[in-house]
């Protein structure tokens, strides 16, 4: 089981953090009192429970009793002994820059109060939550990052951040049935060279092999299928940057039967070896 404590001061992201963690398929709570991790934990290492809890993200903060987050050391020191894999990610700003955020939105500090300022409430926190943030292993400063970055950020100090996250998939279609809808990228390959114009090859596909055989026997083939593999090689690192779960690759041409299909099949196989999550499709073929 791995179990990551989200905590952090008012306005520096919790939020967002949490629903990072929830994205990347993680059991999320927030806001649940120290004093029940115990027992939560309990029912999620038992056998009924599965692989439900297997990643739990739980968020703690200043809406937790003084006297509770006094006890944290104790609390974590408990969960280390049971051999949960834990860890503390614990979230910072600067002050000027969480009062701006604060004006920017209706939502109230938590501690603020008719006798307590804004900024008097964030330096109070920060004091309330220094046993919590003395056990993060990197504090993470969201001074000077923007809503897509910080996501980035939490997702690069998990230890699956080198997994992948981004589904991409390669789609064949012919434009004489229309252009797919939903897709993010168009290649259009019509150019190429036709096997349907020799009578051996015309009733296959571009998955049989004398159509294959015949196609890469092509140079301008060759030189789009390395061309189209160049272009996503520069451009998927900025996609997963900003989060994007999907992304649709669409290879067009005439009927989509012969030179998409070869092609979405070289580029499956090339990108699967390194590149995130891979699936390919045939629109036509199916």
């Amino acid at each position: 089981m791995k179990l990551v404590i989200v905590s952090g001061l008012s306005g520096a992201g919790k939020t967002v953090a949490l629903k990072q963690f929830e994205d990347l398929g993680w059991y999320c709570i927030d806001n649940i009192p120290l004093a029940l991790i115990d027992p939560m934990l309990r029912r999620a290492l038992s056998k009924a429970s599965g692989k439900r809890y297997e990643r739990l993200a739980i968020g703690i903060d200043a809406r937790e009793t003084a006297a509770q987050i006094r006890r944290f050391p104790v609390y974590l020191s408990k969960l280390r002994q049971k051999g949960v894999d834990v860890r503390v990610l614990f979230l910072t700003a600067d002050d000027d820059v969480i009062m701006r955020r604060y004006s920017e939105t209706r939502r109230k500090h938590p501690l603020s109060t008719d006798k307590l300022s804004l900024l008097e409430a964030i330096k109070k926190e920060r004091t309330l939550l220094q046993p919590i943030a003395n056990f993060a292993e990197e504090p993470l400063d969201t001074s000077h990052l923007n809503l897509h970055e910080a996501r980035e950020a939490v997702y690069q100090r998990l230890s699956e951040a080198g997994e992948g996250k981004l589904s991409v998939l390669f789609l064949s279609f012919g434009f004489k049935n229309g252009v797919p809808s939903g897709v993010d990228y168009i290649f259009d390959v019509r150019c190429l060279p036709n096997p349907h114009w020799e009578p051996g090859l015309r009733k296959l596909t571009g998955r049989d092999a004398k159509v294959e055989a015949w196609l890469k026997s092509h140079t301008p083939v060759v030189s789009m299928i390395d061309d189209i593999s160049r272009f996503l090689e520069n451009w998927l690192p900025s996609f997963r940057a900003q989060d994007r779960a999907y992304l649709t690759i669409a290879i067009g041409c005439t009927g989509g039967q012969h030179r998409s299909v070869y092609i979405v099949e070289r580029l499956a196989e090339r990108f699967r070896a390194h590149t995130d999550q891979i699936m390919h499709k045939h629109r036509e073929l199916q």
